[in-house]
């Protein structure tokens, strides 16, 4: 018969499956199910519809965060392009259900795969570059990316956008921020459980090999052109599959949203939420979220203040210095993000009442 465990005091690992395992103790498994659990059943009748409407946005962040994460805080390949894979997404989900009428259960992960293909194409340079200058080759995908989804009107309606039908399971339809919470939060979880198993395998250690040393990891036999391009495949779907639910929940499809203002956004939630850690993409997702819908509400304040509008003070760059500022001040005091404090906190709770 098999017996509950807990937390052991001392490491007692024999093996790599021990060594990889998601949970260490049956409690620490059993107590996630049932926070997830109460998430699920509990969050859309408790909230209201703005702070639903707050959640489902973090979710499809997080999502877009993770394979960002992948990308750079795993394999150490910078990318300026995400927010524009997050559009191509977007776009995808679209064409696929106003044109060819394909159900947004296979339109998603369909616009996931399309965006996996662009990545891979603008992961290319990274055989031959990294550091600053992949960094620049990701920034013109950036913006040939932004130039293609505004002038190909054939395709992407231009200016106009694309307006997407509601999605439907059998005679229901999903309408709505309750009905969308369901559906982002099984999108997230699953989405978050694929990535770190991904991590646990020979790929996420091939990933990481090439991030601490690329020499040294091609020294081995690991072909490490290929990696890098299974990572942007990677980072890139996840990218997409989150702008195909953004696509449905918001109905339309512009290109402005996908600008560069975006992919710093997801930098900024990788850098924040830690580097090389899958749950601090969701920290860092929640957090950057947050501080824009404060931001929005400061600026609007501040906009209707006497002396703000008479000196003729322009507010709109405050939500850039402040995303400039709270990266500058993790990199400064806690470079390995918002994961770092929250394993502080729980050790301390785990070991209390000793300091060690």
């Amino acid at each position: 018969m098999r017996r509950f465990s807990f937390h052991p005091c001392g490491n007692y690992r024999e093996n790599y499956a021990q060594e990889l395992t998601i949970f260490e103790t049956d409690y620490g498994r059993i107590s996630m199910c049932i926070f997830l659990l109460l998430l699920f059943f509990a969050t859309p009748f408790l909230v209201s519809s703005y702070m639903l409407y707050v959640i489902n946005t973090i979710g499809i962040a997080a999502i877009a965060a993770i394979g960002l994460n992948i990308l750079v805080g795993y394999t150490g390949q910078i990318s300026l392009g995400h927010g524009a894979f997050f559009g191509v997404g977007a776009y995808a989900a679209a064409v696929l259900a106003t044109r060819f009428g394909v159900g947004f259960y296979l339109a998603i992960p369909a616009a996931g795969v399309v965006t996996a293909l662009v990545g891979m194409i603008f992961g290319i340079p990274s055989g031959r570059l990294k550091g600053l200058y992949l960094t620049i080759a990701t920034l013109a995908g950036q913006f040939i990316i932004e130039y293609v989804l505004v002038h190909w009107d054939s395709v992407t309606q231009g200016t106009m956008g694309i307006t997407l039908p509601s999605p439907r399971i059998l005679q229901w339809e999903v309408v709505g921020d309750r009905p969308f919470f369901f559906m982002i939060f099984v999108s997230l979880v699953a989405m978050t459980w694929f990535a770190v198993n991904i991590m646990r395998s020979k790929y996420g250690r091939a990933f990481i090999a090439i991030r601490d040393n690329d020499r040294a990891a091609e020294g081995m036999g690991i072909p490490i052109f290929k990696y890098k391009l299974l990572s942007f495949a990677i980072s890139s779907f996840y990218a997409g599959f989150a702008g195909a639910l953004w696509a449905y929940y918001m109905v339309s499809v512009t290109a402005e949203p996908f600008n560069l203002g975006l992919s710093v956004e997801y930098i900024a939630m990788v850098i924040i939420g830690g580097m090389g850690n899958i749950p601090g993409a969701i920290f860092g997702a929640t957090f950057i979220t947050l501080l824009n819908e404060l931001l929005r509400y400061i600026t609007g304040l501040l906009m209707n203040l006497g002396f703000i509008t008479s000196s003729g003070l322009n507010m709109a760059p405050l939500r850039e210095f402040v995303f400039g500022l709270a990266i500058v001040l993790f990199i400064l005091f806690e470079p390995r993000g918002i994961a770092e404090l929250w394993r502080i906190v729980r050790s301390s709770f785990r070991l209390w009442p000793f300091s060690y």
